[in-house]
């Protein structure tokens, strides 16, 4: 993966499904806007062409049967997004902040996918955020939140592969630099006090 070589600053937010990564994520859009820091918030998957497939497979309403071939989806939607979206904001030295990007890839894809650095190489060409603020919580919390907020789950949200994703981030905090863990099962403003405590390191 690449450094981020722009005047913007690039910050991707991660954890497991019911992790609060969005919200954490909208709390750190307001407080930039609060600050006036010229800001672009974002998401993976996109609502592109390629995303909005992948989001229908995710939720049920569509079947891409081969794994591989998904990984492949949320590759191609990545490279898209950072040359579409993210790369051109960097470069006006808006900060980017990106609701999930290629470690759920790693993490989610791991489950299916028994050759892990495949799953690496797929990435490896990207670029390396300046900061990934990873959520934990508990497989067990992430369910009850989703059950509170949501009628149906997608086809990851299972307590069981939810404890193995995230022993996949993990692994994977492991391997690059600027990923911080932060504890998500704190109210969401103590969760965001640290968040924004990593985030002014780098602003």
């Amino acid at each position: 993966m690449f450094k981020n070589k722009y005047p913007g600053k690039f910050i991707a937010i991660e954890g497991i499904d019911g992790s609060g990564a969005t919200t954490q994520a909208l709390r750190l859009k307001e407080y930039l806007a609060e600050k006036n820091i010229p800001f672009w918030l974002t998401q993976e998957p996109t609502d592109s062409v390629i995303g909005s497939i992948i989001k229908s497979h995710l939720s049920g309403n569509a079947n891409i049967a081969d794994h591989l071939g998904l990984q492949l989806l949320f590759a191609a939607d990545r490279a898209n997004h950072l040359e579409q979206e993210i790369i051109p904001r960097l470069q006006k030295g808006e900060t980017v902040i990106s609701d999930r990007y290629f470690l759920s890839s790693i993490a989610y894809g791991s489950l299916n996918i028994n050759d892990e650095d495949w799953l690496y190489q797929i990435n490896d060409q990207f670029l390396l955020p300046d900061l990934t603020i990873l959520i934990k919580v508990s497989a067990k919390i992430g369910i009850e939140r989703i059950s509170e907020t949501r009628l149906s789950f997608n086809m990851f949200e299972q307590e069981e592969k939810l404890n193995k994703v995230w022993n996949n981030y993990e692994k994977i905090h492991k391997k690059y630099p600027n990923i911080i863990i932060i504890n998500g099962e704190k109210s969401i403003e103590d969760t965001f006090q640290d968040v924004r405590a990593a985030i002014e390191k780098i602003l």
